[in-house]
C-alpha cells in the first residue's frame, strides 16, 4: 500500500512539473510573440511619426522626394475597387456552397479556397502580368492591380461568409420556408442578417491583407508619380508598399523619410483595420450570448 501510494505521489508530482513547464512555455511563447509585434510597431512608428509632415498628405512624389499623396489615394483606390470585386464573387461563392452546392462540391470548393489563399503573391502577379498586362495588352493598370488584390482577398471572405452562413440556425430557414418563403427571400431575410457580423469581419481582415501587398502590385499596377486617372486600363498607380519596398534602398535621406512614413501609414491602416475586425467578433460573440 505505500508502495502504491508513492508511485502515485510520484506520479502527480511529475504531471504537475510536466504542466508547470508546459504553462511557462506558452507564456513565454506569448510574450515573446506580445514583443515581436511590439518591437515592430515600436520600430516603424519611432522612424515614421516624425516623418509624417501634413505636407506629405497633400503632395505627390516627385522622384526620390516629395510626398505621399498618389501613393495614399492609388492604395485606397486600388483595395476599395479588389474589395468590390471580392464582396461580389466571395459571398456570392459562400451563398452557393452553403445552401444549393452538393456536399462533395462543398468539399472541393472548400478545399480550393484554402489552396488559393497559399499561393505564393509573387506567382500570382507574374501570372496577372503575363495574362493582362502583356497578353491581353492591358498595361500597368487600375483593373490590373485590383484583380491581384482581389485575388488574395478573396478566400479570407469566402471562408468567413461560409462559417457565418453555416451557423445560421436551421430552424430559423426551416421557419421562413414553412411559411412559404423562396430561396432567394430566405438568403436575404435569414442568412445574410444573421451572418452580416461574420461576413463583415472577413471583409476587414481581407482589406488588412491587401494593404499590405507588394508583390501581385509590382507585376501589375506599376508605378506612377501622379494621382490615379481611374482610367481601367494603360494607368499605372502609386501605392504605399512600393514606396517602402523602393526608396528605402536609395542612397538619399529623403527617400528614407519617405519609407518610413509610408511604412508608419500602413501599420495605422492594417492596425485599424483588425481593430473593427476585432470589435465585429465581439459584437457577434455578446449578441450569440
Amino acid at each position: 500500500m505505500t508502495n502504491t501510494f508513492a508511485e502515485t505521489a510520484g506520479k502527480t508530482a511529475l504531471k504537475t512539473r510536466i504542466s508547470q513547464a508546459w504553462w511557462s512555455l506558452s507564456v513565454a511563447c506569448l510574450v515573446a510573440v506580445i514583443g515581436l509585434l511590439f518591437a515592430i510597431f515600436a520600430f516603424v512608428l519611432a522612424r515614421g511619426l516624425p516623418a509624417l509632415k501634413p505636407s506629405l498628405l497633400f503632395t505627390p512624389t516627385q522622384g526620390i522626394a516629395g510626398g505621399l499623396s498618389n501613393a495614399i489615394v492609388g492604395t485606397l483606390v486600388l483595395v476599395v475597387i479588389g474589395l468590390l470585386i471580392v464582396i461580389v464573387v466571395g459571398i456570392g461563392t459562400a451563398i452557393w456552397t452553403v445552401e444549393f452546392a452538393p456536399p462533395g462540391m462543398k468539399r472541393v470548393i472548400r478545399f480550393m479556397v484554402d489552396v488559393l489563399a497559399g499561393v505564393p503573391s509573387i506567382v500570382v502577379g507574374y501570372f496577372l502580368y503575363v495574362a493582362l498586362v502583356e497578353e491581353a495588352g492591358w498595361g500597368f493598370s487600375l483593373i490590373a492591380g485590383a484583380l491581384a488584390l482581389a485575388i488574395f482577398m478573396l478566400p479570407y471572405v469566402v471562408r468567413a461568409a461560409d462559417v457565418s452562413l453555416t451557423n445560421v440556425p436551421r430552424a430559423l430557414k426551416e421557419g421562413a420556408v414553412a411559411l412559404g418563403a423562396r430561396p432567394a427571400m430566405v438568403v436575404s431575410s435569414i442568412d445574410l442578417p444573421y451572418a452580416l457580423p461574420g461576413i463583415l469581419t472577413g471583409i476587414l481582415v481581407a482589406t488588412g491583407i491587401g494593404l499590405g501587398e507588394t508583390a501581385p502590385l509590382i507585376y501589375t499596377a506599376g508605378w506612377s508619380n501622379y494621382m490615379p486617372t481611374l482610367a481601367p486600363t494603360h494607368s499605372p498607380v502609386g501605392y504605399l508598399t512600393y514606396v517602402v519596398w523602393t526608396y528605402i534602398s536609395q542612397p538619399f535621406e529623403q527617400s528614407h523619410q519617405l519609407a518610413y512614413a509610408a511604412a508608419a501609414l500602413l501599420m495605422i491602416f492594417i492596425f485599424l483595420t483588425n481593430l473593427v475586425a476585432r470589435s465585429f467578433v465581439e459584437y457577434r460573440l455578446n449578441r450569440g450570448r
